[in-house]
């Protein structure tokens, strides 16, 4: 083997390492965002889970928008209620909070995304 088939061989073998390293760095960046993303979180107040959709908006005001509720219909689930405030949205089991979780900050955030409405 001659030395400029031996340097091409050693061009190649780094190559493999450096694009794995640029893939890892791609799923770091997404780790970064979604450390953020519960920092976030936990200074935003959320409504807790157990209060009344009248309580949740006597403190939090009315939401940007009530959407259609889901389920319910044969009686053994329960009718699910979301409301979309700017930060967050609520849902609701009947008429008590189960959940609140923060909207999607830009679409090409990595982390829960908004319901499809």
């Amino acid at each position: 083997m001659n030395s400029r088939n031996r340097t091409r061989r050693a061009r190649a073998l780094l190559a493999i390492p450096a694009a794995a390293l640029l893939a890892l760095a791609g799923q770091a960046s997404a780790d970064v965002l979604l450390i953020e993303r519960v920092e976030a979180q936990s200074q935003v107040a959320l409504p807790e889970r157990g209060l009344s959709m009248a309580q949740v908006e006597q403190r939090f005001g009315a939401p940007s928008e009530r959407l259609d509720p889901r389920g319910g219909q044969k009686g053994d689930w329960p009718t699910i209620n979301r409301w979309v405030y700017p930060q967050f949205t609520v849902y609701f089991e009947r008429d008590r909070v189960i959940n609140a979780v923060l909207n999607q900050a830009a679409p090409n955030e990595v982390g829960p995304k908004p319901a499809i409405r």
